[in-house]
């Protein structure tokens, strides 16, 4: 119990942080919006443990509620690093196809 208090002030502050940084313009909406609803579920998350441990246990599933949104969340933490390894992949393309023009410009 202390840990789901302790885990949901860290999420209000979060929260907090992330309200400040929309009001100063430093992240646009949708970014916001994103986190946002991420942060909320986290928080739903952590509060409906109990339901979550009954949920993984019917399906059959040997680790607790918590362990499974762990698993969850290195997954999706794998395939966010693909996805900005994919961007910068892009980005690194754009710059070089700029440099080239440049450079065939000022020959």
């Amino acid at each position: 119990m202390i840990q789901q208090i302790i885990a949901l002030i860290i999420i209000a502050s979060i929260l907090a942080r992330l309200y400040w940084q929309k009001q100063k313009n430093y992240i646009g909406m949708n970014e916001f919006l994103f986190w946002l609803i991420f942060w909320i579920l986290a928080a739903v998350l952590i509060v409906s443990l109990k339901f979550l441990d009954k949920l993984v246990a019917e399906l059959g599933f040997s680790g607790s509620g918590i362990e499974v949104l762990l698993y969850l969340s290195v997954a999706a933490l794998f395939y966010f690093v693909f996805r900005l390894r994919l961007k910068m992949e892009k980005i690194e393309k754009d710059i070089t196809k700029i440099v080239q023009n440049i450079s065939l410009k000022n020959k």
